[in-house]
């Protein structure tokens, strides 16, 4: 019956938005410059004439894949979730309509480039065509894109710099009234995801002879999906794009190869105002000026019911940014990058770079604020980029935490150049890794040195996936894309390496006549026989996370040093008591939950995708694989974040390898690939977890990247806007 009234609403020409014939006209005549032909994965591979026919058939693909996730991604980027979600996200929309205003960012689209405009142009007809084409389809608020939206989300990654901001400081600023007993959920920083993984070998440690590249981003599930943009103007980019945007943010090309793994490189900084009301206009100090705070209105709506209503906010702002929140009587306001046109001509433009010089010459912009940099390419070169918008500031003040507004010397003054940013190039040792952490380790004993740097440049502390890295390429050579792939998925724990002895030690220390000596005498036995690789067959793995996870709970009020590596300081610091007891609880647990301790981890760890919820739902009762990697919190370099739902005993996971490849830059460029679950969001589609399985067990797909080779793997082709 469905079916029938889709049908009948695709003949009547019914729409639930309305577009002009000259517009349709202009969608009809790109898209006969414009080709997409679908892999045996699904993966669609998109051929224009221009830039901008690729970029018009590229989003119309996405929009065919997952248009809910498109669309989502753009009503938050402009701060209007509250009209879809209701009045809980009223305070997300704010802090986002702090730096997002429509008219201004209007006039940044009309200011753009030629070149750019154009490809927003067709970026919004690409949508919008397919929204036209495809009747039945009801978007949640946007009825018609618009060039300029594509500005609101401009980088690419999974939490930016605007997401550090808490909504509960904005609601007690900006909200004592409305919602004042709600406290709203933030994101958790200290969870999975954890980054990403990027790894560059040069030439001299392949078998071939060339660079090879592995690009690994650690996001939620079905955030990025695979994609080929190809057109008749120098464009032939292959990877990982977030739903909406128009430009490969983690791939390559026939020349070179970009990896982004998150970072925390000083981009961001907040500051202390001293603030009076003088003749009813708020005033802070700077110096022994007293400057008005700019005040602007903005305007949020939300749905409440059936209506939507409207609320009205005034926020302040320093020459700083704008104020978000207050302290010990102070009014703190942040300081962050906010280019979005730079930004989006950085994320295109490193897409059609041929060369490392060229490459450079994009990370010049310094707008990709949030993210590291790991890149290879063909001529033999690999580098690391740590951070990309670096402010210079006085190294006399705390930049760690907030500092004083009021005294100008804590005034920004200007940004690094990139030759003055943590760099490594073509390091003697032949590799370069970065999976967040320590960047003075990122090519070993080869890496640049802290002293050397301020302090802001790099506040990366280590973590025991950057330890398995080094671990795991040092000393090795005649890399392969398949050994590379078994680098990349190597099964060691390394938080477990101190931790383990020192749980030995603390039962050893038990006295006999304790009755946990032998409730724990055989679960202790096979955790010491363990050998700390994870894996679906392991009952240390289960004893190990189940332990480990139980001891950060015991010992969430330890004093800790920022600049600790967690897992030392656990083992040398945390009592025996706890020890054992995080024990004790972890085996009880084990029981509890699946009857017996002596539970292997791929019992418990595993991977389901029933619906296309951007928040998963999971049952017991439904199909899913048995999964043998862990979270990156374990050094789990193949990380797999899960966990237990509230309706659930077995953990399912939802977060870490995503999008996964490898690359070799020869005379031809070779690549595999490997997504979690699918291409496509529909659960109906044959593509919905037809790779699933593979990922299951960390078997790669060969990527097809030139034309012939993707005719040969076609299985449908056709132009935008025909079914």
């Amino acid at each position: 019956m469905l079916k029938r009234v889709l049908l009948l609403i695709s003949l009547l020409g019914l729409n639930f938005y309305s577009f002009a014939q000259s517009e349709i006209s202009k969608w009809q005549l790109r898209a006969q410059n414009t080709e997409i032909i679908r892999d045996q994965w699904g993966i669609p591979h998109v051929y224009g004439k221009t830039d901008a026919d690729a970029v018009f058939g590229m989003v119309y693909a996405q929009c065919e894949d997952d248009f809910n996730r498109v669309e989502v991604n753009f009503i938050n980027a402009m701060g209007r979730m509250a009209e879809v979600e209701g009045i809980n996200l009223l305070y997300t929309d704010l802090r986002m309509k702090l730096y997002i205003d429509e008219e201004v960012v209007k006039s940044e689209y009309q200011n753009s480039p030629d070149w750019l405009k154009e490809l927003m142009n067709a970026w919004a007809d690409g949508i919008n065509y397919y929204l036209h084409t495809h009747p039945e389809v009801k978007p949640k608020l946007l009825t018609k894109f618009e060039p300029w939206m594509a500005l609101t989300f401009s980088e690419g990654s999974i939490g930016g710099d605007i997401e550090t901001i808490s909504t509960n400081g904005l609601k007690s600023f900006y909200g004592k009234e409305m919602l004042s007993d709600l406290v709203l959920e933030e994101r958790d920083w200290d969870t999975e995801p954890r980054g990403s993984n990027g790894f560059a070998i040069a030439p001299k440690l392949s078998k071939s002879g060339n660079s090879l590249f592995l690009i690994n981003p650690h996001t939620s599930f079905y955030f990025r999906p695979e994609v080929h943009m190809v057109s008749e103007e120098g464009l032939n980019a292959y990877g990982a794009v977030t739903w909406g945007q128009f430009f490969i943010y983690q791939g390559f090309n026939e020349y070179n190869g970009w990896m982004h793994t998150s970072s925390k490189a000083d981009a961001i900084d907040h500051y202390a105002l001293t603030v009076e009301n003088r003749k009813g206009k708020y005033h802070y100090q700077f110096g022994e000026k007293w400057l008005p705070l700019t005040e602007k209105e903005i305007k949020l709506k939300y749905k409440e019911g059936d209506q939507v209503k409207e609320h009205s906010i005034t926020a302040y702002y320093s020459h700083h940014g704008p104020v978000i929140k207050e302290e010990n009587g102070k009014w703190i306001a942040i300081a962050l990058m906010a280019e979005r046109q730079k930004a989006l001509i950085q994320s295109f433009s490193r897409t059609k770079t041929k060369n490392h010089q060229e490459f450079k010459a994009t990370m010049a912009l310094k707008t990709n604020s949030s993210n590291n940099t790991v890149y290879a390419d063909k001529d033999g070169n690999i580098v690391y980029y740590h951070g990309n918008f670096v402010p210079k500031r006085d190294p006399k003040f705390d930049w760690r935490n907030t500092v004083d507004g009021s005294n100008p010397a804590t005034d920004w003054k200007g940004l690094h150049e990139v030759e003055e940013m943590l760099l490594i190039e073509n390091p003697e040792n032949g590799w370069i890794q970065n999976c967040n952490s320590d960047p003075f380790t990122a090519a070993g004993s080869f890496s640049p040195k802290r002293e050397s740097f301020p302090a802001y440049m790099a506040w990366d502390v280590e973590n025991a996936r950057g330890l398995n890295a080094v671990r795991v390429l040092t000393g090795k050579k005649d890399f392969t894309l398949e050994s590379l792939i078994a680098t990349a998925y190597d099964p060691k724990l390394m938080a477990f390496e101190p931790l383990i002895p020192s749980l030995e030690q603390a039962y050893r220390n038990l006295p006999e006549t304790d009755p946990r000596k032998g409730k724990l005498k055989k679960p202790m036995e096979v955790l010491s026989d363990w050998d700390r690789n994870t894996g679906v067959s392991s009952v240390g793995t289960s004893l190990a996370v189940f332990w480990g996870n139980q001891l950060l709970r015991e010992a969430r009020d330890m004093d800790r040093p920022w600049d600790a590596y967690i897992f030392d300081l656990l083992a040398k610091e945390a009592p025996d008591s706890m020890k054992i007891t995080a024990f004790e609880k972890a085996v009880d647990k084990l029981v509890e939950d699946f009857g017996t301790w002596n539970t292997p981890w791929g019992e418990i760890n595993r991977f389901q995708r029933v619906t296309n919820d951007i928040q998963g739902r999971y049952d017991d009762h439904l199909p899913s694989l048995p999964i043998g990697y862990n979270s990156s919190l374990w050094g789990s370099l193949a990380a797999y974040g899960s966990r237990a739902y509230p309706n659930t005993k077995k953990w399912y996971g939802n977060v870490g390898n995503s999008f996964v490849a490898v690359v070799e830059f020869g005379d031809k460029v070779k690549a595999k690939s490997l997504i979690a679950g699918g291409q496509s969001g529909n659960p109906f589609s044959p593509h919905f977890v037809d790779q699933a399985e593979r990922y299951s067990k960390g078997e790669f797909k060969d990527v097809s990247f030139y034309r012939e080779d993707v005719l040969k793997n076609a299985r449908r082709k056709y132009k935008p806007g025909i079914k």
